[in-house]
This record gives C-alpha cells, structure tokens and sequence, in this order.
C-alpha cells in the first residue's frame, strides 16, 4: 500500500485537509505530521475532526519569526522523511509550514500534492509571506489541486504543466457542510450561551456582526485603523453586538484590547474551536475580516464579507459578488458596513449569490485523482 504523508501547522490548514484525510484513509497507509506552527486553535481542529497526528515537531514558541519556523520545520521534518519513506507528501494553501515541508520534500526528491493551489495576488508582499510561498510550492510541486478556474489558469501562466492541474473546488466547503449539521444541533439557548452569555437577548441572524483579524500585513498602522473603525460602527450602530474572537499573537492582541475593551457593545472573546466559529458565522447578519477562508465559507451560509485587504488571492468572492475588498482605510470600513445595515436591497443581493468555491465534493474529486496515478 502506498503512503501518503500530511504536513500541515495552523488550524486552516487542517481544517480544510480533514475531509481529505478521511477520504485517502481507505485506500493509503497515511502519517500525519503537524508542526505546530499554532498551537491551541490547532489542537482544536485536530480534536473536532478526530485527527491523530503521528509526529508534532512542536515548533511554536514566543515571539516566533519566519526564520525561526522556516529552519526549524526543515530540519525536524528531515527526520521525518528519512524515516517513513512516503511516496507523496500532501500540503496545503500557504502557510509556512506548507512551504518547509514542501522544500524539505523536494530535497529528499519526495513528490508533493499541493491543495488549494493557484491562489494569486501578484504582489509578494501582499499577503506577507504567504504569496511568495505558494508560489515557491507551486514551482516544486507535482499535483496542484487548484479551488477555481481561474486558479489554474494562474498556473498554467506560471508554466505549470496543465496534464498536473486540476480543478476540484476547495475542501474547506467540503469540511464546512460536515460541521454545520453539527452546529446546527447546538440549541443556540444551551451551550453556546455558555460560551457568550452576552447573546442571550441577541436577535439571531438580525444583529450580530462578527469580525476577525490577523493579517501580518496589517500589522501596525492596518490594524489600528481596522480597531478604529470598528469603534466607530459599534457607536452609529448600538443594536448591534460586535463579536471578535482575538487571534493570539500580540501584533493583533495589544492593539484591539487598547482600543476596543471598554465598549459596550463589543465583545473580545477567545478564539472559538471551528464547530463554534462556524454556529457564530451562522447567527450572524455580517462578517468583516482579513481573513482568506472566511470569504470561502461564509457564502455557502448566505453571510455577506467585507474583506480587510487591500487585495486578496480569492478574486472569484469579489467578482461573483459575495465579498467585497474595503481595505484598512476607516471611512470604507464604516461605509461599507452602513451601506449592508442600512440598504437592505444591497444586502439581499449579496447574500443570494452562490459561492464560486465550490459543492463540498473537492476532496472526494482529489481522492479519485491520487487514486488513479498512484495505484
């Protein structure tokens, strides 16, 4: 039987590769080997979906730069390689991790399977680091899973060979719909209040807006401007309840704790393991984030995204209409949101559009794929 390696580090990447690894279960001897480039959000993940990982090389620490996770994930994971031999290592998207265990494949001549391949900027800086590192894998890797059309159009302009490009849609749809019947059975009036008492009285679907941040890109200036705006809707709008699970890392933490703790009608919370984030995704009237996966997700649950960058790699949400990019710049921010709270015609013709990332089939169309050139 042929063995497959996993190598991911952060709750995104396994998110979305779970699916995945149930689906290649049946056919592969697999070994999972998680870096832990995050920590808790991804032993949540690993925990919800029932993932065991055979090797953790247990890289984060405080204060982690890309050096630091770069060399070490390449050095640990060599040890790794040596040892189990695996005819394939499948990596995900763009995170550091992905690009270590790609190069640290490459070297041992181990063939890579890229998921969620394709996804362009065109500017190195923006996402930083993540453009400059998939297109690093995208250049060793043999398999490219592109989510869209014009993902793999990206990578045939790159002179990727198109026989090794195929268009699946992207897993983390595949991963939502399983989570979302189980969210679904969380009585909002039971443990979720638990967990937020504060939505006790909220009206579901009516006036929550949820709100996430961790672009590195945004650090700085970005994010006190992001903190500023959102200040500044929670005070035109006191109906509404502004729910913000903080991201962990303090370039993100210091700045929205200054300027947003003592508003009344914004919550900072913790961040949620994924079968909550998506039952609060699900109760909410809007999303406002940087984030790339929540502008894949959040269509499949009629939620309109306005996007906190100043370009994305998902350019399909903005075309078809179910995101739209209103940067770091205050006034946008709150003029966007005013226009979705205040326009309902607006609002309904974003939330009625079909989400371009795909049906929840992807990993079941990249299992057949592995299946056919590996067995």
């Amino acid at each position: 039987m042929k063995k497959i390696l996993f190598c991911f580090g952060t709750r995104p990447e396994a998110i979305k590769l779970a699916p995945l690894v149930k689906r290649l279960s049946k056919n592969f001897q697999l070994k999972i080997c998680v870096t832990g480039q995050h920590r808790k959000m991804l032993d949540q993940a690993l925990l919800l979906f029932g993932i065991q990982a055979d090797y953790d090389l247990k890289v984060m620490k405080k204060n982690q730069d890309l050096f630091y996770i770069t060399t070490k994930i390449i050095a640990e994971l060599k040890d790794v390689l040596l040892k189990e031999k695996p005819d394939l290592t499948v990596v995900h998207g763009d995170t550091t991790t992905t690009m270590a265990a790609s190069l640290a494949s490459f070297y041992l001549k181990i063939p890579i399977a890229h998921v969620e391949a394709g996804l362009r900027t065109n500017d190195l800086y923006s996402p930083f680091p993540e453009e400059l590192n998939r297109l690093l894998v995208s250049k060793i890797a043999k398999f490219h899973f592109a989510p869209t059309k014009e993902a793999k159009l990206n990578l045939i302009s790159e002179n990727i060979p198109s026989k090794y490009i195929f268009v699946t849609g992207n897993t983390v749809i595949d991963s939502l719909f399983l989570i979302v019947k189980k969210s679904r059975k969380i009585k909002f009036t039971n443990i979720l209040i638990k967990k937020m008492p504060f939505l006790n009285k909220v009206k579901i679907n009516k006036n929550i807006i949820l709100v996430t941040g961790h672009r590195r890109e945004n650090f700085g200036i970005g994010f006190k401007n992001i903190c500023k705006s959102i200040k500044e809707i929670a005070y035109n709008f006191p109906e509404f309840k502004i729910i913000y699970p903080v991201h962990l890392n303090p370039n993100v933490k210091k700045p929205v704790e200054e300027f947003l703790s003592n508003i009344k009608n914004v919550y900072l919370i913790e961040p949620l393991d994924y079968l909550y984030f998506v039952k609060l995704i699900d109760i909410s009237y809007l999303i406002i984030t940087d984030s790339g996966g929540i502008q894949e997700e959040a269509p499949s649950l009629n939620k309109p995204v306005l996007v906190m960058r100043d370009k994305t790699e998902r350019p399909e949400a903005i075309i078809s209409g179910t995101a739209r990019i209103v940067g770091t710049k205050i006034k946008k921010i709150v003029q966007e949101t005013r226009k979705l709270i205040e326009n309902k015609e607006e609002y309904e013709k974003m939330i009625s559009l079909q989400n371009p990332y795909g049906d929840g089939k992807a990993s079941q169309r990249i299992a057949k794929i592995l299946e056919k050139h590996l067995i």
